[in-house]
């Protein structure tokens, strides 16, 4: 391999940044000790020069390999939050059934969990990279939206004071969205799905996410060769089932992490 190739690594090799701002989110360790049983890969600079973000970046979010996720790092070193957002899809696409829905619902997961964790660090681990970085981005898409900085501050104390609701009605925006705009190639039907959600409290906050990413990479799946079938939930049943639940964290902890850790690896 060229000195200027990728190379598959594990956590083993990689270093967990920022990874004692998360010590209080019993998840974060139930969620790593998954991906180190499945011997999840990676892959990082073959050389040791670090990549550049946006060269990473352009690899992530423009080439999926079929049969395999391998998230490119710009360098050894893995933040905690990444850790989580990708063991999150790997959950789901241990559990769901493969099909668009499925790759939105993943999304839509993994994402509304950032925000979560948002919730979680606001009031324990203020000095956080991972705050440091998300929260002044959501401000800025927020202040985009017509949110102003009095809104912003109040939306955070919402996050804050109850981050499993925030999670779960970020997730359900998420999913809604995307699922009503992937059949759709008219631009003004476009807007007008994407208007019809300017009341919700998260709204402020969607064009944070790749939803763009999402939709084509949904789209490029289901028009290429059909996928294997694979035993799984169904996502749109999966998402009624935690719009219901009293907790949709504690149902996925519940049926997703717990038999994770349980199984053989």
């Amino acid at each position: 391999m060229s000195k200027t190739g990728l190379k598959a690594v594990t956590l083993d090799d990689l270093s967990i940044e920022d990874e004692a701002s998360f010590r209080h989110v019993g998840l974060f360790a139930d969620l790593r000790e998954i991906l180190e049983r499945d011997h999840y890969e990676f892959l990082v600079p073959a050389g040791g020069r670090p990549l550049s973000w946006d060269r990473a970046l352009f690899l992530n979010l423009s080439f999926w390999e079929e049969d395999r996720a391998r998230d490119v790092l710009v360098d050894s070193e893995l933040p905690a939050d990444v850790l989580m957002h990708v063991a999150w899809h790997h959950l789901a696409n241990r559990f769901v059934s493969p099909s668009p829905e499925a790759e939105l619902l993943s999304e839509a997961i993994a994402s509304a969990f950032d925000l979560y964790l948002v919730g979680r660090l606001l009031g324990h681990s203020p000095d956080s990279s991972f705050l440091a970085t998300q929260v002044p981005q959501m401000g800025d898409v927020a202040e985009a939206a017509g949110l102003d900085e009095d809104g912003f501050e109040s939306l955070l104390e919402s996050v804050a004071g109850d981050p499993d609701r925030a999670f779960e009605d970020l997730r359900a925006l998420l999913f809604h969205v995307t699922t009503a705009l992937y059949p759709v190639t008219s631009t003004e039907r476009a807007f007008e799905i994407l208007s019809s959600f300017d009341e919700h409290r998260f709204a402020p906050l969607l064009h944070h996410y790749e939803l763009s990413t999402w939709v084509t990479k949904t789209r490029l799946g289901a028009s290429g060769p059909e996928r294997p079938r694979r035993e799984g939930l169904d996502a749109r049943a999966l998402h009624e089932t935690l719009t219901r639940a009293e907790s949709s964290i504690d149902w996925l902890t519940r049926e997703w992490v717990r038999p994770a850790q349980s199984s053989e690896s």
